[in-house]
Formats: C-alpha cells, sequence, structure tokens
C-alpha cells in the first residue's frame, strides 16, 4: 500500500521511507557556549531517533560555540547542523531567527547546556504525532525535577506553574519552561508579540490554550546552569510574563474567543 500525502500518519510513513527529510528542527540558542554544547550535542546525537536538523542561532561571528563545533567534526559525526546568524540580539531574536529558518513539521527550543534531556526528545515528538500542537517540557510531574534553582526564580516559577494549572486551567504542569515542542501550525499561524528574554513561550502557549489547540507534557528535569552565568533575568521580564499570565485566566474566566487570538498574515520560512 502505497502511503497517500495529506494527513500526519501518512505523512509520517513517507517520512520513514525518506529519512534523510528532517521531521523535526532543533533550535539552540547560543552565546559563548563553547565549554559545553559539544556534551549537548553528543546527547542528542547519542539519543534522538527522529530524523532532526539543529540549527545553532548565534549574534556574533566570533561566538566560541561555532569554533567549538567546527574544531571538533569527529564528535558531531552525523549530526544535520546548521549555523544561523540571528536577525537580532538577545534571547528572543535567536528563538525567532531559529523559527524563521525552521521548515520541519515540528521545531523543537533547546538550551544549550542540557546535556541531560535528549532522551525526552522522542517521546516529545511522539506526543506532538498524535496531535498536540505543543508539548511542554515539565519539571512539576512525575519524573521531572527542578535542582539547584535560586530561591527567587523557583518560588515565581512554582507559583505561576501552580495557579495557571489549578486555576487558569492550562493543561500543564509547567508553563514557563522554554524547553518546549512546536507544531509547524503553530510557527505559521500564531502571531508573536512579546519581543524580551523568552517570554514568546509562554505567549503561545496561553494563545494556543485560548485557540483549543492541543498541549500535552512530559517529564523534564531542570538543573541549574554548569557552565557560564544563567541570562534569565528574572525581575527584568516579570512585567512582560505577567500580561501573558493575566492572558491565560482571562481565557478562562472572560470566556475570550479564538477569534481574539492575534495571528499571522503572512509568514514566509527563510529558505
Amino acid at each position: 500500500m502505497i502511503p497517500k500525502s495529506g494527513d500526519r500518519f501518512s505523512d509520517e510513513i513517507m517520512r520513514q521511507q525518506n529519512a534523510m527529510t528532517p521531521w523535526l528542527d532543533i533550535v539552540i540558542p547560543v552565546y559563548n557556549e563553547g565549554n559545553i554544547i559539544l556534551a549537548t550535542l553528543a546527547e542528542l546525537r547519542r539519543l534522538v531517533r527522529t530524523p532532526s536538523r539543529i540549527l545553532i542561532c548565534y549574534d556574533r561571528p566570533d561566538d566560541d560555540t561555532l569554533s567549538a563545533i567546527k574544531a571538533h567534526p569527529e564528535r558531531v559525526e552525523g549530526l544535520s547542523i546548521e549555523f544561523v546568524l540571528n536577525s537580532s540580539r538577545g534571547a528572543q531574536g535567536a528563538v525567532m531567527s531559529g523559527f524563521a529558518a525552521s521548515h520541519a513539521p515540528f521545531v523543537l527550543v533547546f538550551p544549550a547546556d542540557d546535556d541531560f534531556n535528549a532522551g525526552m526528545i522522542d517521546a516529545m515528538v511522539a506526543k506532538a504525532e498524535q496531535g498536540a500542537d505543543i508539548v511542554c517540557a515539565s519539571r512539576f510531574i512525575p519524573g521531572g525535577s527542578m535542582v539547584g534553582c535560586r530561591w527567587l526564580k523557583a518560588t515565581l516559577v512554582r507559583t505561576a506553574a501552580f495557579t495557571l494549572y489549578y486555576v487558569a486551567r492550562l493543561p500543564t504542569r509547567d508553563a514557563t519552561n522554554g524547553f518546549r515542542l512546536f507544531s509547524r501550525r503553530v510557527i505559521d499561524s500564531i502571531e508573536i508579540e512579546s519581543d524580551i528574554g523568552f517570554c514568546y513561550s509562554l505567549e503561545m502557549l496561553v494563545k494556543c490554550h485560548r485557540l483549543g489547540w492541543p498541549i500535552a507534557d512530559v517529564p523534564a528535569k531542570w538543573i541549574e546552569r554548569k557552565q557560564g552565568t544563567s541570562r534569565f533575568q528574572v525581575l527584568n521580564w516579570v512585567p512582560a510574563y505577567l500580561r501573558w499570565y493575566l492572558y491565560a485566566f482571562a481565557t478562562t474566566f472572560l470566556r475570550l474567543p479564538a477569534t481574539s487570538v492575534k495571528q499571522r498574515s503572512a509568514w514566509k520560512a527563510a529558505k
């Protein structure tokens, strides 16, 4: 039987017949991650079975992440890696540049210093193949954990997660983790209004919820950054996060319709 293109599962069979076609684009924002990136890529190489392309999104050509990868081709052999120069600087610019360069059915945003969660990626893809438009890596479900987090960040993150799930009824136990998988529909359709840090991720989540699109969780670990300094700026980003936090409550309690979600009028992925 020859599968017909046009539905998710037939296209999956066709994808298996052509393993050279990426089924997943992995967006990795970097900023001088030369001391950890090879360990992260090694785990992706070892544990991810989904046909994937890795997009290394960088601000400057002298970023030591690039030189570390290029100096050790034997350690990334077999991985499809592309370097993407960001259209604007910062975390937001890196991720948006990665989205623009992506074309796979699913897009994952993955931390450059995460050398312990690669084994969860195939499970995230499986959830997406079952229909989830966003798959959240959750620290707050069985099998997940958060280790070494500073008290202020931990308090804010846990409070947001608890209230969004139990009060706003957002269908994920971890709304603020930036480690997240998005369907092509989400990438192509939802207008991003945020312009700072990782706020885009919460924004896409709460808009997906308002649209009524499926959201799923898988357990994941979070360990305080081992190398360098974390660029998660809690106090600076709180006002921007608050906007989308309240957006989730408005969906549930004001019953704002899907038509209130800003969607893209036009979006062209980079070729």
